[in-house]
């Protein structure tokens, strides 16, 4: 799967927004759509709002068991998803791992989905 967030993922996901107007890739196709699938769970989207939503900006699997209702392995699993998606930094202190989103791969996903012409009318705003 693609990590989005660092600077050899930027060359590994499509330079083209498949709303360009152009065909994209199928190779371009098949490593956003690998991306995008990890965004595609219910509770990986509430992981991601769950993260950006504390104070500190980051959390550990047992700050987040709790509020999904999910045991330790199923969240473990999901974070350990949106890790090599991309979408979440994890950060190991001791025995615990805190994991925090990575905005700019996020941002970058959300830049691709953006049509063209809707992108340039939002920075002019």
């Amino acid at each position: 799967m693609a990590y989005v967030g660092d600077v050899s993922t930027r060359a590994n996901l499509p330079q083209i927004s498949p709303l360009a107007g152009e065909p994209i890739k199928r190779a371009d196709a098949e490593r956003l759509a690998g991306v995008l699938k990890a965004f595609a769970d219910p509770a990986r989207l509430r992981l991601l709002s769950l993260i950006q939503s504390t104070p500190e900006g980051e959390a550990s699997v047992t700050d987040l068991t709790a509020p999904l209702g999910l045991s330790q392995p199923t969240v473990s699993h999901h974070l350990r998803i949106l890790t090599e998606a991309g979408l979440l930094e994890r950060e190991k202190r001791g025995v615990w791992a805190y994991y925090r989103l990575v905005p700019s791969a996020i941002a970058t996903v959300a830049e691709l989905l953006t049509p063209p012409r809707k992108r340039s009318t939002r920075r002019s705003r």
